[in-house]
């Protein structure tokens, strides 16, 4: 059986090591092949901090610089190799606790990760969120990939044959490669999703720019280390705009540092990032990194916050991205060919979940295809691969679509509060936080259910039922 994956990113890499430890051997001596096709040679040598600066590969206009991956993130990561989710958090930072303040430095809502947890909750769930760089989590997976099995190539066009296997095509005019299985895990822009639609003359759901531009980057902790928090994520409110804070790495020395169940020590670097509303989608031939700058200095010049003031001081912005979001899409499967993360459902900034969705997309996949190939007989996966593939893609969708759906609601609203607002609106956000501080249970009612949210459990309960 041949499998093909689009995308050498976070998805694909995930992927990849997921059916490498759950797909059973075929029978009478059949092998699978698993490769990856990557239009990017990214090096999997260069440690996280010598990718903080400059806007390239792993911190582009695309695809960010600096991501959480919630508890529910990191059981998908435990269950696929302890080892991993420890390279995944000694690359970050846990970061349990949240501080939200207003533009002037009240503190309006604090709140620990773990008080909203149910008392039997799992140590799986105990589990507190990382922050960390996009490109830290990516080399944790990247490093465990065979080189042999991923090809630096751009896929031109995917297409999905009902009447035998898939084709992929490439940019080069190099011949196109046959697959079984084709995962689409190419990100928001994907290729492969348009294999799903080859009815349409171009991309009927098309990546939406959602109006909000992030820009961010790192300083030296030394300065500001007595006002932040240790374990805390700062999120700071405005009425033009929104800039938050947090630790970016643990120190060395620190014995937890391993471990998302402890707040280690923090490290010599602070990350930040800003968030407002630019009507204009920047692109790389108008980004002028002095201009952001000052604009910067100039938006939040009056906040009170010192750690603000500090970094404004000192700021150079490392990345920029634009929030972008797909629309739903009416499926994520057609003939052997499924769509995984980003190339799904490209969730808003303000979920805090992209990443841990994508995780979660991944193993419920694997899993259900891993069901569906073993209570196969060996003349049903040799004379028809696909539809064994298709059984698990519907199953798939079944148990992904709702959830991710729900997940995305809830985001969009929340991502209204970084958009620009008059005074009484900024200050009736304040008064409603405020509130709320009060009620934590019934405030993170929605974020802790996804937090102990299972995926694997999930899949069995769907398999048992069959």
């Amino acid at each position: 059986m041949k499998i093909a994956i689009i995308g050498g990113g976070i998805s694909g890499c995930a992927t990849y090591l997921l059916l490498k430890k759950h797909l059973h051997p075929l029978p009478a001596g059949k092998q699978y092949s698993i490769t990856i096709y990557e239009a990017h040679d990214m090096n999997k040598d260069t440690k996280p901090s010598e990718r903080a600066k400059g806007l390239s590969h792993s911190a582009t206009l695309t695809v960010g610089g600096g991501l959480g991956v919630g508890p529910n993130g990191l059981g998908v990561l435990r269950r696929l190799d302890e080892e991993v989710l420890r390279d995944v958090v000694r690359g970050g930072y846990v970061t349990p606790i949240m501080i939200m303040k207003s533009k002037g430095g009240q503190v309006l809502v604090r709140a620990n990760q773990g008080d909203a947890l149910p008392p039997n909750a799992a140590s799986e769930h105990a589990m507190s969120t990382v922050a960390s760089s996009r490109h830290s989590i990516w080399r944790a997976l990247r490093t465990r990939v065979s080189d042999n099995d991923i090809v630096i190539k751009r896929v031109s066009q995917v297409v999905a044959n009902p009447d035998g296997p898939n084709t992929i095509e490439f940019v080069d005019g190099s011949p196109p490669i046959e697959a079984d299985l084709i995962i689409g895990a190419d990100g928001l822009k994907s290729r492969v999703k348009l294999a799903l639609f080859p009815e349409a003359e171009k991309d009927p759901y098309p990546p939406r720019y959602e109006g909000l531009v992030g820009v961010g980057g790192f300083i030296s902790a030394s300065s500001v280390r007595d006002h932040v928090e240790k374990g805390a994520m700062n999120f700071v409110f405005g009425g033009n705009g929104f800039f938050g804070y947090f630790f970016s790495d643990s120190a060395e020395s620190s014995p937890y540092r391993d471990s998302p169940h402890h707040i280690a020590d923090p490290g010599e670097r602070l990350a930040w990032w800003s968030t407002y509303e630019v009507s204009e989608c920047p692109t790389t031939a108008t980004i002028d990194k002095g201009a952001i700058t000052r604009q910067l200095q100039e938006r939040h010049k009056g906040w009170g916050d010192p750690v603000i003031q500090e970094i404004l001081q000192s700021l150079e912005v490392d990345t920029m991205w634009p929030t972008w979001t797909v629309p739903p899409l009416p499926t994520w499967e057609r003939d052997g060919v499924v769509l995984v993360g980003d190339a799904a459902h490209a969730l808003p900034p303000t979920s805090g979940q992209g990443c841990s969705q994508a995780l979660e997309d991944a193993e419920a996949f694997v899993l259900l295809l891993s069901h569906s190939l073993q209570n196969a007989d060996q003349e049903q996966i040799e004379a028809n691969p696909k539809s064994l593939v298709k059984t698990a893609a519907r199953q798939y969708m079944a148990l992904r679509v709702p959830h991710v759906t729900q997940i995305l609601r809830e985001a969009q609203k929340i991502q209204n509060s970084k958009r620009e607002k008059g005074t009484i609106s900024e200050y009736l956000m304040y008064g409603v936080l405020w509130i709320m501080s009060f009620f934590p249970n019934v405030m993170f009612k929605k974020q802790y259910s996804v937090f102990t949210y299972n995926v694997a459990d999930e899949v069995k309960k769907m398999t048992d039922s069959m």
